[in-house]
C-alpha cells in the first residue's frame, strides 16, 4: 500500500533517531557532502550567471510555498485580460543559466537526481548557494527565469502559451495558510484573489476531461516540544489551486513537445479494468455508493477525507497511480502513450528544476520548440538515459520517504508495546483478509495489522494493541485488541 504523502516540517534533538537516519543514509547510499569542484563551480555561477536579454522585472511576480521553503522554483502573476479571461505569467528557475553542460556541476545532478528530504536535513540536488541562494526566486532578488505566459479563455481553457528566457524579480513570498485566509476573509488582492477563480476553473475542465486529483491528507514529521511528532494534514483548497498552475505548464509543456516531436513526458498508462473492478468492490465493502454512471474521477471528488469510510477508499485509490514513469522521445518519433492517466492528458515536469534533474531538460526543450529551433546538442545527447536516471532517483526518493516515516513512527511507539489505540482500518489484503493496514488518529501513524482470525473490517474503526515498534528495524506492527 503507497504510503501517505511526506512532509518534513521539523527537526528536533533526538540523538538516537538522528543516528538511525545517519545510518539509513549510510544504507541508501545517499550523498550528502558535494565535492570541492562542485562547490567551486557553483560559486563562480551564482556570481556570474548566463543572463537573459529580456527584461520582466517590472511583472509583480509572488511565490506560494510552505513557509520555511528557500528553494523557490516558482513565481506567478495573475491578471485578467482586458479582451476577456485570464494570462497566467509564471516564472521558473532557469537553472541551465548556472549549470555548464558536461561540468562537474552537471556531473553532480545526475548523480543525485532529485532532492531528498529527511526530518533532520535535507540532501539538495544541487549546492545551497544556487538552490536556496542565487537560483531560488526570493523575494526581492533579480535572477534568470524561464518565464511562461499562457493565456485562458473565460472557462480557463488554454488558448495561447509563449515561453521564453527572462530577468524577473518576485515582491512576495506567500505560503498556503496565508494566501486562504487572505481569499477567505476578502482582503487577497486580485493577483492573489484570482488564483483562486483560476484555479477552480482548471480544476472544473479537470473534471471534464476525466483527471483526478486524490484529497489525501500528508503525514507531516513535526517538531513539538524538543521532539518529533507525527501529525495529519488536511491539504487546503490553496494547495489545490496552486497546484493547477503547475499542472497547466505541465500539461503546456507536453502539447509544445509533442508537437515539435521532441521530448521527454510524465506517462501513466490508464489502470486495467481489474484494478477498477477491486476499487468498485472496495467501494462497496465501505457502503460508498457508486452509481454506474458516475465515473470513477467524480465519485473521487465527492469524498470528504474527514470521514473513514471515504479515507480508507481514498488511500485504496492511490493504487491506481502505480506505474508512472518518464518517456523520451525524438525525431519525430512520438511514443504510443503520451498521456498520464491522472492527468487525463499529455503531462510534463517542467516547473521544479532546483529540485528534480527532468525539469532542467524540460524547459530547454519547451523554449527550442516556441522559438521553432532544434533543441540543445546537450539536452538530446541526455535524453536516451534520462528515463532511467529518473526512475532510478523517484524508487530513492520514495524508498527515503518510508523509511523516515518508519523511523519516527517506531521511535515515537518505543516504549508503548502493548497498549491499546482507537484505528480504522484502510486497506486490507485480499488473499489475507486477517492482514492489513491500520492508521490511528493520535499519535498519526500507518502500519500494519495481522495477527487476528477473521477478516479485517475495512473502513471500520478497530480498536488495536501495539505489538512490535523496533526503532532498530523501522518497524511498527499491531494486532486486533
Amino acid at each position: 500500500m503507497p504510503r501517505r504523502h511526506l512532509r518534513m516540517t521539523g527537526a528536533a534533538d533526538d540523538a538516537p533517531l538522528r543516528a538511525a537516519l545517519r545510518a539509513l543514509r549510510t544504507e541508501l547510499d545517499v550523498p550528502e557532502e558535494f565535492p570541492a569542484d562542485v562547490l567551486a563551480e557553483a560559486a563562480q555561477a551564482a556570481a556570474s550567471p548566463r543572463l537573459p536579454a529580456d527584461d520582466a522585472t517590472d511583472l509583480p511576480l509572488f511565490t506560494v510555498d510552505p513557509p520555511t521553503s528557500v528553494d523557490l522554483d516558482q513565481a506567478m502573476h495573475l491578471v485578467r485580460r482586458k479582451s476577456g479571461g485570464f494570462r497566467v505569467s509564471y516564472a521558473i528557475a532557469d537553472v541551465a543559466a548556472y549549470v555548464t553542460p558536461g561540468g562537474p556541476l552537471d556531473a553532480e545532478a545526475h548523480r543525485r537526481v532529485t532532492t531528498l528530504y529527511f526530518p533532520d536535513e535535507k540532501v539538495p540536488l544541487h549546492p545551497t548557494s544556487l538552490s536556496e541562494g542565487a537560483a531560488s526566486l526570493l523575494p526581492g532578488q533579480t535572477c534568470p527565469a524561464v518565464l511562461w505566459t499562457i493565456d485562458l479563455a473565460a472557462d480557463g481553457s488554454a488558448e495561447r502559451t509563449d515561453v521564453r528566457r527572462a530577468l524577473v524579480r518576485s515582491r512576495a513570498k506567500l505560503d498556503y495558510e496565508g494566501v486562504q485566509r487572505a481569499v477567505d476573509d476578502g482582503t487577497a488582492e486580485e493577483p492573489v484573489a484570482l488564483l483562486r477563480e483560476i484555479g477552480e476553473l482548471r480544476e472544473q475542465r479537470e473534471v471534464d476531461r476525466g483527471g483526478i486529483s486524490l484529497d489525501v491528507p500528508e503525514q507531516e514529521i513535526v517538531e513539538r516540544d524538543g521532539t518529533y511528532e507525527l501529525a495529519f494534514r488536511a491539504p487546503l483548497p490553496a494547495d489545490g489551486w496552486n497546484a493547477q498552475i503547475s499542472l497547466l505548464t505541465g500539461m503546456a509543456a507536453a502539447e509544445l513537445m509533442i508537437a515539435s516531436g521532441t521530448g521527454v513526458l510524465r506517462t501513466l498508462p490508464t489502470a486495467p479494468d481489474g484494478a477498477v473492478a477491486r476499487l468498485r468492490r472496495t467501494a462497496k465493502a465501505l457502503d460508498i455508493d457508486w452509481p454506474h454512471h458516475v465515473s470513477y474521477a467524480r465519485l473521487v471528488r465527492s469524498l470528504d477525507a474527514r470521514r473513514p469510510h471515504h479515507a480508507a477508499f481514498l488511500q485504496e485509490c492511490t493504487t491506481l497511480l502505480r506505474g508512472a514513469g518518464y518517456t523520451a522521445f525524438a525525431g519525430g518519433e512520438v511514443p504510443e502513450l503520451t498521456t498520464h492517466a491522472a492527468v487525463a492528458a499529455p503531462y510534463a515536469h517542467c516547473t521544479a528544476p532546483l529540485r528534480r534533474l527532468v525539469d532542467r531538460y524540460a524547459s530547454e526543450l519547451c523554449l527550442a520548440a516556441c522559438a521553432d529551433v532544434p533543441p540543445p546538442q546537450w539536452v538530446l545527447a541526455a535524453l536516451d538515459e534520462l528515463p532511467k536516471e529518473m526512475a532510478d532517483g523517484t524508487r530513492r526518493g520514495n524508498t527515503v520517504e518510508r523509511e523516515c516515516v518508519d523511523l519516527v513512527e517506531a521511535a515515537l511507539l518505543k516504549g508503548r508495546v502493548g497498549e491499546i489505540f482507537d484505528a480504522v482500518v484502510v486497506d486490507v489484503k485480499e488473499r489475507e483478509p486477517a492482514v492489513g493496514t491500520v492508521q490511528l488518529a493520535e499519535p498519526a501513524v500507518v502500519a500494519r495489522i495481522e495477527g487476528g482470525s477473521s477478516r479485517l473490517p475495512l473502513g471500520e474503526r478497530l480498536r488495536v494493541r501495539l505489538a512490535q515498534a523496533d526503532p532498530g528495524t523501522a518497524k511498527v506492527q499491531f494486532a486486533p485488541a
